[in-house]
């Protein structure tokens, strides 16, 4: 992307190019950048929202310290594209989250400025920790500085990790980026106590060092003393960070450029560990931004004269985040038993018409996905039905509680688990690509694909109605377009259905594999089956199919290692059948972003690489006698 428009940044490839530029220029550094942004996500779509909250912070980092030799952690990543711009990217950013361009988050691969791989939230704290203990170990005159959200300070980890900090007195700055927003807004004590009063001793020991740090620059100590709002965030915030043994500052405004700079420099100097409480807004500089944080957290392709437009009312295909919202309304009101749960994630998930409908039954528990498995163990083992609407992704958070609270009590928690599968633009710290592997092999559990919509909500409906743990998880983005009924109606649990009867080959699909194995099956006619259950897997039909076709092909959108082929495998080994097997899934390698399509392409999972799969292995023109074989691809 040309820069010409904006000056400043044509001077600025790295960040040694920004440190030579003299301190009055750094505000206008702020301005090109933020419009920079603006012009650049509009044209690529992504997360926007956070990166123009932190133009000012992200600047003064660079041009205080010494990066790629200090490291900046960016908590969860979100924010990272003023980073990415001002580190050698600029005339990448249109690529983000394309398949072959920039990545969505910080990773080392792409660049020497990006120190860790992140894209979940409140590991910035432990990983810089153990960064600057590896720094004073070798004497090496580095500094790791961590970046996290008050969203971010809700989950457990941040706090182990600020604990372990306090007791060893590290030499470590933490930045504390207050926007009051997360993905939805922050819920949580902790979030209460960062914005209240505790009591009249919180007054009569005003922190010292914040007064000796802002008062020589008055638009910081303005801000801080201006306000009741602000006058609060100078004790109650101090009062936990100093409890902890963690020197705190602020809060300061995110949005002077000059201040924070010199701010940074004077807390720079100051030896053991400390904490700069900034507080910025999200979207700032950008009015619909702004106004809407939330929707314009991540955005697609939009014109930034007009902002972006709004869905027309025309009729689309329901997504199946759509469908599980549906059902659980309407669960909810035939069962008062019901309640739901969230990790911090309402929008994402679904839950956002039940919360305005049910809310006394309705749980953001933050970003804390462990405590969200064991207070659903909880409320189930008191009588409730408890749903977890969670991604894929962040339910591998939680799995020591999946196991040990829920399923070894047999307890009957419902996991919807959203983003199951290949997610795409996010990469792969987002992907859903391991939860049939890791959930296959607990006991007590009942797991479930739905190939389209209508199966999505019977699915959720037969978890619900299960004495037990069960997890339905289904992909992001709209099915096949098949019609919902809003009934009730559950499945035969440990049941496939066979969708197509065909000749010598038969095709296993598990969940939104469907479509694919179709197509597949029209050209070739093959039998094709729905498998809808991974555990209990059908036996019965398994068995079946294998006496009376001569090649069976599993297809999953989860890693072949583990994975419901591998669940097959092991009925056809059990029962001593001689049938070929072609387990077909995704890959055992992380992918990189790009489209849903390109990924599952990439991953031999479209339909001409399926039939080019059985073809290599099962000339379609020749009918091989049957011999136990398997194969992986």
């Amino acid at each position: 992307m040309e820069t010409s428009d904006y000056p400043t940044l044509d001077k600025i490839e790295l960040p040694k190019d920004l440190r030579d530029l003299p301190i009055s220029q750094v505000p206008t550094v702020c301005h090109d950048l933020r419009n920079f942004l603006l012009a650049s996500v509009s044209k690529s779509g992504g997360h926007f929202a956070a990166g123009l909250g932190v133009i000012e912070l992200t600047v003064a980092l660079h041009y205080v310290y010494n990066t790629p030799q200090d490291k900046l952690l960016w908590d969860v990543g979100h924010q990272s594209y003023p980073h990415k711009i001002l580190t050698g990217r600029k005339h990448q950013i249109e690529s983000i989250r394309t398949r072959g361009g920039l990545g969505p988050f910080p990773c080392p691969e792409e660049s020497e400025y990006d120190c860790f791989t992140v894209g979940h939230s409140s590991t910035s704290i432990g990983a810089a920790l153990g960064m600057n203990l590896s720094f004073q170990l070798d004497n090496r005159a580095q500094q790791a500085v961590p970046i996290i959200g008050d969203g971010g300070l809700t989950a457990g980890m941040a706090y182990e990790a600020l604990n372990h900090l306090g007791d060893i007195r590290a030499n470590m700055l933490i930045i504390l980026n207050d926007n009051e927003m997360s993905i939805s807004p922050n819920v949580g004590a902790m979030t209460n106590y960062l914005t209240r009063m505790l009591s009249g001793r919180v007054f009569s020991n005003m922190r010292e060092g914040s007064k000796r740090l802002l008062k020589p620059m008055p638009p910081m100590w303005e801000l801080a003393r201006r306000t009741e709002e602000h006058v609060k965030g100078m004790f109650a915030p101090g009062t936990l960070f100093e409890e902890m043994g963690i020197r705190y500052f602020g809060p300061v405004d995110g949005h002077d450029s000059v201040s924070l700079v010199k701010t940074l420099r004077n807390i720079k100097q100051i030896e053991g560990p400390k904490i700069l409480h900034v507080i910025t807004k999200k979207g700032k500089g950008y009015s619909p931004a702004e106004q809407d944080p939330v929707g314009y957290h991540a955005v697609p392709i939009f014109d930034p004269t007009i902002g972006v437009e709004k869905k027309s009312g025309v009729a689309t295909k329901q997504t199946y985040t759509h469908v599980f919202s549906d059902w659980i309304c309407d669960m909810a009101q035939k069962d008062s038993r019901l309640v739901a749960i969230t990790p911090a994630m309402r929008e994402g998930s679904g839950l956002v018409r039940f919360q305005k409908e049910f809310p006394d039954r309705y749980y953001d528990v933050a970003i804390a996905e462990q405590h969200a498995v064991t207070v659903a163990a909880g409320l189930a083992i008191a009588g409730h039905k408890p749903v977890v609407a969670i991604y894929s992704t962040f339910l591998q958070r939680a799995y020591d509680q999946l196991i040990h609270d829920v399923a070894v009590q047999n307890l009957p928690v419902v996991f919807a688990i959203d983003r199951a599968g290949v997610v795409g633009p996010d990469g792969k710290t987002h992907t859903g690509s391991y939860d049939l592997s890791f959930l296959r092999c607990i006991p007590n559990m009942t797991i479930m694909a739905p190939a389209n919509e209508c199966e999505t909500r019977q699915m959720l409906q037969t978890g619900f109605e299960i004495n037990g743990p069960s997890a339905i998880r289904y992909p992001r983005g709209t099915g096949p377009g098949s019609t919902v009924q809003n009934d009730f109606e559950t499945l035969e649990i440990g049941r496939a259905h066979e969708v197509r009867t065909g000749e010598n080959i038969a095709l296993l699909s598990f969940g939104s594999m469907l479509a694919s194995a179709l197509e597949v099956a029209n050209q070739i006619n093959a039998t094709v089956i729905n498998m809808r259950f991974i555990k209990p897997i059908d036996e019965e039909m398994i068995s079946r199919i294998a006496s009376t076709h001569s090649l069976l092909v599993t297809i999953e959108d989860n890693v072949v290692m583990g994975g419901a082929g591998s669940a097959v495998n092991e009925v056809i080994a059990t029962q001593q059948i001689a049938v070929k097997l072609l387990n077909l899934g995704l890959p055992d390698h992380f992918q990189e972003h790009g489209s849903r399509e390109e990924l599952l392409a990439d991953a031999g999972l479209d339909s001409k690489s399926i039939a080019a799969k059985i073809n290599g292995i099962y000339p379609l023109r020749d009918c091989a006698a049957k011999s136990a074989h398997v194969v992986s691809g």
